[in-house]
């Protein structure tokens, strides 16, 4: 079984998104039995809070199935359990790594490095646009996806 786990900063609005996007992306290809997905922030900030309610707003707009979570915060454990360690935007994938250590296994990625367009995906919090957000993480998923399959 190949398991990610999806990271940004407060595991409120993009890991969560990106994790029913890709856990809706797995169902609907018939490899629910193959992947596992899961989310986790780098801060401590919004541990044990729910999605932030304009991202779940955005996949109930998008009809990506969801269920409520409470946030969590990334620990060095996750390396060993997590075959794919999946951040957002740069700023992610330095604190992944400031927290498991040194990824020699090579198991951190940025999300849209597997994507014909390699960027940073913009914090809705801030830009307060979850629909370029959303848009930025489905083609994140399908790209790695296509990878692992």
């Amino acid at each position: 079984m190949v398991k990610i786990l999806f990271i940004c900063y407060g595991n409120i609005c993009r890991s969560p998104m990106a994790e029913f996007i890709m856990k809706d992306l797995v169902e609907s290809n018939g490899l629910g039995q193959d992947i596992y997905v899961e989310s986790a922030a780098t801060s401590s900030e919004e541990i044990g809070n729910d999605i932030y309610y304009k991202a779940e707003s955005q996949l109930r707009k998008e009809k990506i199935p969801y269920s409520h979570r409470m946030a969590r915060k990334i620990t060095e454990k996750d390396y060993d359990e997590f075959d794919y360690i999946i951040g957002m935007e740069d700023n992610n994938v330095r604190d992944i790594l400031e927290i498991v250590g040194a990824d020699s296994e090579r198991k951190v990625y940025k999300l849209l490095d597997f994507s014909e367009n390699p960027r940073d995906i913009s914090d809705p919090w801030y830009t307060r646009n979850f629909q370029k957000a959303f848009d930025d993480i489905k083609e994140g998923c399908e790209a790695l996806l296509r990878s692992i399959t």
